[in-house]
């Protein structure tokens, strides 16, 4: 059955038992109207409603703008296509199919100047931030809705959870950021203060080929036939026009100003409840947000769940989506699902063959007990004993640098948590930039590698520190995780030593009896010591170790100011969450 209205764009139909409407037309606070698709019981009734806002085109279909991921996720994880036509689709949002039989409304929203939705593009801005609180109190006023709506979905459909609970949206009653960056600058475009080249290729290639007014030059959707960005085609000179710099903005803010700043969740604003979901692979973008956000919210109900597998999976599995509706059934629909009786801190441990579901009471973990290992600068070991390191230990500033060994673990040895490493650098030149790795080796001395968010090569964990960007917050700073300003340069002296504090994001590992870990301190990114070939459609490097969060841009790492010696002096040491088994 198909119901037209006087809107051209604006359809309604039934089909696979929902009432779907396509391209609803709500409008923002400036006139600009947004368009929407909305999936909803055929039932009459008020339904609780699960939205997101984002620009990947709500009409393209996920098995056909990602092809790769896709496939890959359906061979490794049957569980995530059945008992659905997966018709529906999307990049990363949830399955209507699997939500609207247990009486939820999804509301997907192409975000302004993407997909249907007409407007100037200008990612994670407060015009963007404004329309997702309009979204919001949109859908709760319609008869359909029974006024609460719940924010889920993946990476660009978490980060701006943050952004727009920090305005506290009346109806906004609940939210899950799942594996969503929180803080602009520190989380997502220059870790360390190094600028990431991510954000400017996932424009180019994700976000470009979904503009609206590509119209029939874009892709059509595959349920309705009709063009996924737009019923008219704009010539390139104005889609240009309509659209920011995104790459070319980023570069232009070296430092953490107001452009960062606005693109920031407000976290002492944000009391809604909430669920974050990270990967511990997700080094590079999202895991140190969602611990952040999860830590820094003044939302009294709040829970952190950290887990594995590639960056979109878990959020389809049967564990996904059974947590959401757990967390959601209670927050939204006031279900007796037992969601209140979990723990605070929901994880699945990581082992080398797999993982170990426990729940724990806080984060950092509260029996963790904090162990510093020391660097030995002549033997290269990690040693329990601290090391003076009378002699000073050179390497080249964009090279490989050196690897630090621990001794074979005796026994089956757990680390779960936030790390930090303390060193004493001087350099040739005025600056320079420390890339650290945090490694685990098998008894013959093989790296063990691990599936990552985005690349399959995986290390442990990773972490960044351009030395002039050494100044620390006090308020924020703990042992554990030091928070850097990232607000002005300091320069260095040639040859004059300065303390450094590098955070290092999160890690869990059970490392086995028998196996060591390794701490690398190096000027380059990490590259796995094996070949890969790994590569997805949607990325344009191959995945050797970092996935496409390279730091590789030659402007912001000019050859004569980090291309000559960097040098190690005196104790250095590394700081590592080990938690008795």
């Amino acid at each position: 059955m198909k119901h037209l209205t006087e809107d051209p764009q604006h359809r309604v139909e039934d089909r696979d038992g929902m009432r779907v409407e396509w391209n609803a037309p709500i409008r923002a606070r400036d006139g600009l109207i947004l368009r929407a698709d909305i999936f909803r019981p055929l039932a009459d009734g008020a339904f609780p409603v699960l939205l997101s806002y984002g620009p990947y085109g709500k009409g393209l279909a996920f098995q056909e703008g990602y092809p790769s991921a896709w496939n890959a996720m359906a061979a490794k994880h049957p569980d995530v296509v059945a008992g659905s036509s997966n018709l529906y689709q999307n990049w990363e949002v949830a399955d209507p199919e699997k939500w609207v039989p247990d009486g939820y409304v999804l509301v997907r929203v192409d975000s302004r100047g993407c997909g249907r939705s007409p407007g100037y593009v200008s990612h994670f801005s407060p015009e963007e931030t404004d329309d997702l609180y309009d979204c919001i109190e949109w859908a709760a006023s319609q008869p359909w809705s029974s006024g609460k709506v719940g924010l889920s979905g993946v990476s660009y459909y978490g980060i701006n959870q943050w952004h727009v609970a920090s305005l506290r949206p009346p109806s906004l009653a609940a939210m899950c950021v799942w594996e969503g960056a929180a803080d602009s600058y520190r989380d997502m475009t220059h870790h360390g203060g190094i600028l990431s080249t991510f954000w400017a290729n996932w424009y180019d290639i994700q976000v470009k080929s979904v503009q609206h007014g590509l119209g029939e030059r874009g892709p059509r959707s595959r349920v309705t036939g009709e063009t996924v960005c737009g019923p008219e085609t704009l010539d390139e000179a104005e889609l240009a026009r309509n659209r920011c710099d995104y790459g070319g903005d980023i570069r232009s803010h070296p430092l953490d100003d107001d452009y960062h700043r606005v693109r920031t969740g407000r976290f002492d604003e944000i009391t809604v409840p909430l669920l974050s979901a990270g990967n511990w692979g997700g080094q590079g973008l999202h895991l140190r947000g969602n611990v952040e956000g999860y830590i820094r919210s003044e939302s009294t109900q709040k829970w952190l769940e950290l887990h594995g597998l590639e960056h979109w999976t878990e959020y389809y599995t049967d564990y996904g989506v059974r947590l959401q509706k757990q967390f959601f059934g209670h927050f939204l629909k006031g279900e007796d699902t037992g969601w209140t009786a979990r723990k605070p801190v929901i994880l699945k441990v990581r082992h080398v063959d797999g993982f170990e579901e426990r729940e724990e009471a806080a984060w950092p973990l509260p029996s963790t007990e904090w162990t510093r290992l020391y660097l030995d600068f002549a033997g290269r070991y990690l040693s329990a004993d601290p090391v003076p390191n009378a002699e000073p230990l050179s390497f080249d500033a964009l090279g490989e640098g050196v690897t630090f060994l621990s001794a074979p673990f005796e026994r089956d040895t757990e680390f779960t948590g936030p790390s930090a490493a303390g060193l004493r650098v001087s350099s040739s030149t005025s600056d320079a930039d420390l890339f650290l790795v945090l490694r685990l080796y098998d008894p013959s001395g093989e790296e063990k590698v691990f599936m990552g968010a985005i690349d399959p090569h995986a290390p442990l964990t990773m972490g960044w520190l351009r030395a002039s960007h050494r100044r620390l917050d006090p308020a924020l700073s703990t042992p554990w995780r030091p928070y850097h300003t990232h607000d002005e340069e300091w320069k260095l002296t040639s040859g004059e030593a300065v303390d450094l504090d590098v955070e290092l994001w999160p890690t869990s590992i059970v490392v086995p009896a028998g196996w060591r870990i390794g701490l690398t301190v190096k000027g380059c990114d990490y590259v796995t010591s094996r070949p890969t070939g790994a590569r997805l459609g949607h990325f344009r490097n191959e995945m050797t170790g970092c996935g496409p969060f390279l730091h590789d841009d030659p402007d912001n790492r000019p050859a004569d100011v980090f291309g000559g010696t960097t040098t190690l002096h005196g104790a250095a040491s590394i700081l590592l969450p080990r938690i008795p088994r």
